[in-house]
């Protein structure tokens, strides 16, 4: 029996946007922490959201490049379940933390799947995201799902340009173990459309 994938709500800036996240079958929710993303959260911010959730949801950090400081302070504050990484970190710095974490990147024809992924050993999943150079996340865009090997040594979650238009296609072809979504069920950068994201959890499988 087919199982249906993970489902992650990303860019949540919220208290009401991660509680429709959460009533509507969402198994994760995700936290931005980094300033230059319309999406960012402060720690207080993410503090107030996560303390409304109820149980058995889990919450992504997701950073860039980010600071000792930064990764510190979040961790200090914000009852995180898994770490996100976005940007050029090494696999020393993503595991250095003592806990789970996800690396991200940005498929593209010019380097395959496999050799991007091979230095993160530690990782616990991959997600594979569309590049758009400048852009490090929440671009709207697909990438060719084509690209996926079908046989990865980790969990692929699959992101970039998922909607409720098109994710019963995407895990159709792609059978993922989780989906991540942003721009797609929003009404503006930031701001959660609640039917968008009750509309894309539904034609997951949820």
């Amino acid at each position: 029996m087919d199982v249906s994938p993970r489902i992650k709500i990303c860019g949540i800036t919220s208290v009401k946007d991660g509680l429709i996240a959460a009533e509507n079958g969402a198994d994760a929710i995700g936290l931005v922490f980094y300033r230059n993303s319309r999406r960012y959260v402060t720690v207080e911010q993410a503090v107030e959201i996560v303390r409304a959730l109820p149980p058995f949801i889990s919450v992504v950090g997701l950073f860039v490049d980010p600071s000792d400081d930064l990764v510190q302070s979040v961790l200090g504050s914000v009852p995180l379940s898994l770490l996100q990484f976005h940007g050029n970190e090494s696999e020393t710095e993503c595991s250095r933390w003592g806990m789970r974490y996800m690396k991200a990147f940005r498929v593209r024809p010019e380097v395959a799947v496999p050799e991007m992924v091979a230095p993160y050993d530690t990782a616990c999943g991959y997600l594979l995201d569309s590049y758009k150079p400048g852009e490090v996340g929440g671009t709207g865009e697909s990438f060719d799902w084509d690209l996926i090997p079908h046989e990865l040594n980790k969990p692929v979650v699959l992101a970039g340009g998922l909607s409720p238009d098109n994710i019963a296609q995407a895990i159709n072809r792609v059978r993922p173990y989780g989906v991540d979504v942003s721009s797609g069920v929003e009404s503006q950068p930031g701001i959660k459309d609640h039917d968008k994201i009750k509309a894309f959890i539904k034609a997951a499988g949820k």
